[in-house]
């Protein structure tokens, strides 16, 4: 199977299904001397790891993670790093029923159509487990960035009808609401959402928000890479996400210019601007500003209510889904989407090493 890889010099190759023995990521071009332990990596993978609450899925998995590669005493050595998270909690008799039908807003179609075949026990690659190799790799990403003051901060911005509030706007509340939102009126009426979809035996989407702040002005190239283009590509290959907007996104489009251009200034001899309609973007190439980027997050296709479909023999047939399944995807793709946007921005940090003579000369310079 193509498609598994993403990067330039920070490189990263996922593998692994969602019902196999487990699941993984090699990294790549990771720079040697970064101090690194299991538990950096823990961090980011307790966040999106499934069971913690009542609006995510009941499986119960540690996501504990293995370093196999790359590392001694403690530091990255400049090789491949290998990741291994085991799968202890797969049951795959929940999948056997819908083996030969194709799920509504699964891949079940496609991907028999793409290949004949297909892992029906969860999804196989198609499944939302997936993205626990991106975020064991963006973890790593993300500590190599706050080496040059780079920080990324995501949260949920909306579940369904439900939008935080900008005067009620808490970043603590981000990483203790079990919806991952920075208001915790907002999050408390999002639960009460989805305990009534939950009812319902139906499912919700919302948005995801994502901030970098300490992004040097000059990163990404013009025309084919992007960086606006590469973090959307990095962002909408995450299985549940189907938009990506950057700074004022779709809004643009109802401006005029005089409004939507955000104007220099100088601001103790550095160029400043005075808005960020753009999202901290400029022609493809990092402007200085903060990088605002967000995600559309569909609703959990696995639903309860019956669904009609079609099965591998042409038949019309309906189906209703058993197994483990979250109500919202949002919450646990939060850290996903922040992974995802830090690979992005290490790799273009690094391509741009290269970009200027003096950059060079700094480096190799006896």
């Amino acid at each position: 199977m193509a498609g598994s890889t993403l990067g330039i010099i920070y490189r990263i190759t996922t593998w692994g299904e969602s019902h196999g023995a487990g699941l993984g990521v090699v990294v790549d071009g990771c720079p040697a001397g970064l101090a690194l332990t299991e538990n950096d990596i823990q961090l980011y993978l307790d966040r999106r790891k499934p069971g913690q609450s009542r609006i995510s899925t009941p499986r119960k998995e540690a996501d504990a993670v293995e370093i196999l590669s790359g590392i001694f005493e403690g530091k990255t050595t400049g090789t491949p790093i290998s990741l291994l998270i085991r799968n202890t909690s797969q049951k795959s008799r929940d999948y056997s029923e819908i083996a030969d039908c194709y799920r509504p807003g699964h891949a079940d179609y496609t991907f028999d159509r793409k290949y004949g075949f297909r892992d029906y026990r969860g999804g196989g690659r198609s499944s939302g487990r997936e993205t626990i190799g991106r975020v064991a790799a963006g973890a790593i990403a993300a500590k190599v960035l706050r080496e040059f003051g780079i920080e990324l901060f995501s949260y949920t911005k909306s579940i369904g009808p439900i939008t935080v509030s900008p005067e009620r706007f808490d970043r603590a509340a981000a990483l203790n609401t079990p919806t991952c939102m920075p208001d915790a009126d907002a999050s408390a009426l999002a639960e009460k959402y989805l305990s009534d979809c939950m009812s319902s035996y139906d499912s919700a989407g919302g948005v995801i928000e994502c901030v970098i702040d300490g992004v040097p002005a000059g990163l990404g190239d013009p025309v084919f890479e992007k960086l606006d283009a590469n973090l959307a590509k990095a962002v909408m290959s995450i299985g549940a996400v189907k938009a990506v907007e950057i700074g004022d996104g779709i809004e643009v489009s109802t401006r005029n210019g005089s409004s939507n251009n955000d104007p220099f200034r100088l601001e103790n001899g550095k160029v400043v601007k005075t808005s960020n309609h753009a999202g901290g973007i400029l022609g493809g190439i990092s402007d200085g500003s903060q990088i605002v980027l967000r995600a559309h997050v569909k609703p959990t296709p696995s639903i309860f209510s019956p669904q009609n479909t079609v099965n591998r023999q042409d038949e019309e047939i309906q189906i209703s889904i058993k197994g483990r399944h979250d109500p919202v995807i949002v919450p646990r793709a939060v850290v996903v989407v922040e992974a995802m946007a830090a690979i992005t921005i290490l790799d273009a940090l690094l391509v741009n090493a290269g970009a200027k003579m003096d950059h060079l000369k700094a480096i190799y310079k006896s």
